[in-house]
C-alpha cells in the first residue's frame, strides 16, 4: 500500500504553484527540550498553509471535460484557499461551501483569489452535505479537502521534502491530524522510504476522531467537536486516510487547548511567524511527547502547517499560553478576612510573580481569592499547593477548569444573596453575527436569569455561563428545555469555581 502512495508522490508536478518549503531548527525550544527540533515551514505557502499541495495535484489529474464542469469543495478555510488558487492558476471555475462559524480572514481570502463562496450550517458536515448536492445538481466535480488519493499524495510532498533537506538521522516526525490527509501522506512515504522514524499523529483532545478510531480498530463519529483548532475540527476521520494510517502511524497524542496556545507562542518566539491553532498542533505533540518520555539529544521535526490566524484570537491565546507552558497556576484560596491577611499570603509566596489577584468581600470571618501565581513546571505547581495547604490556607486548583479561566476569572466578586435555588449552566453555540440574540431569544424568560457572562475570544464558538433560579421541581422540565434547544452546554452547579466565588 505505502509504495502506491510513493509513486504518486514521485509523480507530484506541483512545483509550478507550489513552494519547497524551508525547514529550520527552532532555537530556543530546542534548548529547553534538549532536542533538536526542527519546524517544516508549511506556513509560508502563498496561501499560507500546506492544502495548496494536495488541492493542485488533484486539478493536475482533472480531465478537461471534468475541469470544463468547474469544481466544489466543503470546507473550513484552508483547502477552500488551496483549491481557489489552484483553479484559478489553471482557470477553472470553483466554489466553495464554507460554515457560517469559519473565520472572515479566510472568507476574505478565498474570495480574494477568484472562488465563489457560499455560506452554509455550522459545521464542516453541513457544508459538505451541500457541496454533495451541487454535485448532484449542477454537474461539478468535488474536490475532497482530505479522503482522496491524489489529495493525500500532493499532501505527502512534505515528506519527500523533509528526508531530501534533513541529512542527519531523524527519530521522529510530528503531524497534525483532521481529516488525515497530510499525516497520510507524511506516513505513507516515510515509512515506506525510512521505517525507523516514527510518525506521531497529533490532536487535539476535544477532536480527536484518529484517537477514538485506533482505539475501536473502525472509524467513528464523534458526537462533539471542540472549535478552538478549526483546521483540524472533524468529527470523522477518512475513509482512505484512515486505510493508510493505521498500518503507518507509530502513535497518536492529543492535545489540550492550553497546550496549543503555548506552542503558538513557541513558534513564534523562533520564528517571530505567528501559527493558527492547528498550525502549531505538530509542535504540541512533540512537545508533550518529547516531555512525557523524557527524550534527549533526539532530531524531532514538527510541521508547522498553517498560519490563517484571525487576530482578534491572539488575546485569547495570550490568556492561554502561561498555563499551557505550566508556567502559571490559578488557585482559589481561602484566607481570614481581616487586616493584614492577604500581606500575610503574598508573604508566603515568597519571590514569586503574582499573574492576576481577584477578590471582593462577601463573608465578614474568610475571603475567597483567586490568585494566578507564575510557576515553573507541574513539580513546583503541586509544591506550592503543598505549602499553602501546609500552612493551614485552604486551596483549591483551578489551573484546568474551564469555566474559571473562561469566565469567573472575569467575573470575582459578583455575588447575590437574593438567588433562590441558582443552576448554573455553560453554553457552547455556533458565533456569527445575532448568534447572542438568537440565544437569549430561545432561552426566553421561563426561568429567571441570576447570572450572565459571555465573552467573544474569536473563535468560532461563543461560550456562556448562566444562571437561573429553577425551583426543586422544575429541574427536570429545564433538563428538556436545554435538550430540545439544540445548544452544546453542561450543568456546572457543583463547580469548585463557581462554589467559592459566585454562589
Amino acid at each position: 500500500m505505502p509504495d502506491s502512495y510513493v509513486r504518486r508522490i514521485l509523480n507530484a508536478n506541483i512545483y509550478d504553484l507550489v513552494l519547497e518549503t524551508p525547514v529550520e531548527e527552532a532555537a530556543q525550544i530546542s534548548e529547553r527540550l534538549g532536542n533538536r527540533v526542527l519546524l517544516k515551514r508549511e506556513d509560508l505557502q502563498p496561501v499560507f498553509s500546506f492544502k495548496l499541495r494536495g488541492a493542485y495535484n488533484k486539478m493536475l489529474k482533472l480531465t478537461e471535460e471534468e475541469k470544463a464542469r468547474g469544481v466544489v469543495a466543503a470546507s473550513a478555510g484552508n483547502h477552500a484557499q488551496g483549491l481557489a488558487m489552484a483553479s484559478k492558476h489553471l482557470g477553472v471555475k470553483a466554489t466553495i461551501v464554507m460554515p457560517r462559524t469559519t473565520p472572515q480572514i479566510k472568507i476574505n481570502a478565498v474570495r480574494a483569489r477568484g472562488a465563489k463562496v457560499v455560506l452554509t450550517g455550522d459545521n464542516f458536515d453541513a457544508a459538505s452535505e451541500y457541496a454533495t448536492r451541487l454535485v448532484k445538481e449542477q454537474g461539478m466535480v468535488y474536490v475532497h479537502p482530505f479522503d482522496d488519493p491524489d489529495v493525500i499524495a500532493g499532501q505527502g510532498t512534505v515528506a519527500m521534502e523533509i528526508l531530501r533537506q534533513v541529512s542527519e538521522p531523524i527519530d521522529a516526525i510530528f503531524v497534525a491530524v483532521g481529516g488525515g490527509g497530510l499525516c497520510a501522506g507524511i506516513a505513507a512515504y516515510v515509512k515506506y522510504l525510512r521505517p525507523e522514524i516514527k510518525v506521531i499523529a497529533v490532536e487535539p483532545e476535544d477532536a480527536a476522531c484518529l484517537k477514538a478510531a485506533m482505539e475501536k480498530k473502525r472509524r467513528v463519529r464523534l458526537k462533539q467537536v471542540g472549535g478552538f483548532a478549526d483546521g483540524a475540527a472533524v468529527a470523522q476521520i477518512g475513509k482512505e486516510t484512515f486505510r493508510v494510517l493505521r498500518k503507518t502511524v507509530d502513535e497518536v497524542v492529543t492535545v489540550t487547548t492550553d497546550e496549543i496556545c503555548a506552542a503558538i507562542k513557541d513558534i513564534f518566539d523562533d520564528t517571530r511567524s505567528i501559527a493558527e491553532p492547528a498550525g502549531a498542533l505538530s509542535l504540541a505533540g512533540l512537545k508533550k511527547y518529547a516531555g512525557a518520555r523524557k527524550l534527549q539529544g533526539q532530531t524531532l521535526v514538527a510541521i508547522d502547517s498553517g498560519a490563517n490566524m484571525n487576530f482578534d484570537r491572539l488575546r485569547y491565546i495570550s490568556e492561554r499560553t502561561e498555563i499551557g507552558e505550566k508556567r502559571e497556576t490559578i488557585l482559589a484560596v481561602t484566607i481570614p478576612e481581616r487586616p493584614g491577611s492577604f500581606k500575610e499570603f503574598c508573604g508566603l509566596l515568597h519571590k514569586r510573580m503574582v499573574t492576576e489577584f481577584n477578590y471582593r468581600m462577601g463573608d465578614p470571618d474568610r475571603a475567597h481569592i483567586f490568585v494566578g501565581v507564575q510557576v515553573v513546571s507541574d513539580e513546583d505547581r503541586r509544591e506550592l499547593i503543598d505549602e499553602l495547604r501546609a500552612r493551614e490556607y485552604p486551596v483549591e486548583d483551578m489551573t484546568d477548569n474551564e469555566i474559571a479561566k473562561l469566565h469567573i476569572r472575569h467575573m470575582v466578586g459578583g455575588r447575590v444573596d437574593g438567588a433562590e435555588h441558582e443552576t448554573v449552566y455553560r453554553f457552547e453555540f455556533p458565533e456569527r453575527p445575532g448568534a447572542l440574540f438568537n440565544f437569549l431569544n430561545k432561552l426566553g424568560g421561563r426561568w429567571n436569569i441570576s447570572m450572565f457572562h459571555y465573552r467573544n475570544h474569536g473563535s468560532a464558538y461563543g461560550r456562556v455561563l448562566v444562571g437561573m433560579e429553577v425551583p426543586p421541581g422544575e429541574r427536570g422540565k429545564v433538563t428538556a428545555f436545554l435538550d430540545d434547544l439544540g445548544y452544546t452546554y453542561s450543568e456546572e452547579t457543583d463547580n469548585p469555581a463557581y462554589q467559592f466565588f459566585l454562589k
